[in-house]
């Protein structure tokens, strides 16, 4: 298989090019052909390098603030010149609030400053190839985990007051928890009761008391799923997927690489909704 090649550019006036130099590098080391254009590019220059080089991806990096501005006007330079089958990816010093408004001029991805390089690498790998991508992004919550010191007494809230639905009630021996799962909407909530005093869940009510403990997302190939976010470098608490509830896999990653959010991978078991 041939290379990925991409054309790493600076538009507008910026008079630094560390950055971009670095993921270059990053990029090679990554076994990529990286063609970079240097400082100080025009849209005009940026498309006309890609078309004539070839590329696979546009990765454009701006530290000016000029990225409202010019990132669409490379992106309407190659639509002039009939490639806009060759997508872009920006990064740099690009605020959150801007990146809606990229995406929808059509930039693929933003990676802003502290962006991991392996991401970035492993996103224009799928973006390029994605046909051998593995795995495809979470599709919907499936549910929320809730701390709760007894279900018995919990229950009754959520059933009586809130009205919702008690879908059952099981044990899950791997994590030493009871559990009882309430529909709401396509969710639920999940109340989890330590049955055990080296229970996660006990610890978490010793610590923090009742309430939010995590986040499940639902998740296909959940092992290669795994493999990949440990190649991204992303903190896990499991690296392989375990017994979760109504034969589900699951496995945690660790709140250190979410800003302090627990979230479970789950694999529901096949023809399973849950």
């Amino acid at each position: 298989m041939s290379k990925i090649r991409v054309l790493i550019a600076k538009p507008g006036l910026d008079g630094h090019d560390r950055g971009a130099l670095v993921i270059a590098q990053a990029l090679r080391d990554h076994g990529m052909e990286v063609i970079y254009t240097g400082l100080r590019q025009t849209p005009v220059q940026i498309a006309q390098a890609a078309v004539q080089e070839d590329v696979d991806v546009i990765g454009l990096s701006s530290l000016s603030g000029a990225h409202r501005s010019l990132f669409p006007k490379v992106i309407e330079e190659l639509k002039k010149r009939n490639a806009t089958d060759i997508p872009v990816v920006g990064g740099g010093v690009i605020p959150s609030e801007d990146i809606p408004f990229l995406i929808e001029e059509g930039v693929n991805q933003i990676f802003t400053s502290g962006s991991s390089t392996d991401v970035l690498a492993n996103y224009i790998k799928q973006l390029v190839n994605p046909n051998q991508s593995t795995f495809s992004k979470p599709s919907k919550i499936a549910h929320i985990g809730i701390a709760v010191k007894s279900i018995d007494q919990a229950i009754p809230f959520y059933s009586n007051i809130l009205g919702l639905e008690l879908e059952g009630v099981e044990t899950v021996e791997s994590e030493g928890v009871k559990v009882a799962f309430l529909k709401i909407g396509e969710t639920r909530f999940e109340l989890l009761e330590a049955v055990s005093a080296t229970s996660a869940i006990q610890t978490f009510i010793d610590k923090k008391g009742e309430g939010i403990h995590h986040i499940a997302l639902v998740v296909d190939n959940i092992n290669a799923r795994l493999e990949q976010y440990k190649s991204d470098g992303v903190k896990l608490i499991h690296e392989q997927a375990k017994p979760g509830a109504h034969n589900s896999e699951i496995a945690f990653i660790h709140p250190k690489a979410t800003n302090g959010v627990l979230f479970e991978l789950c694999q529901p078991a096949e023809g399973s909704e849950k």
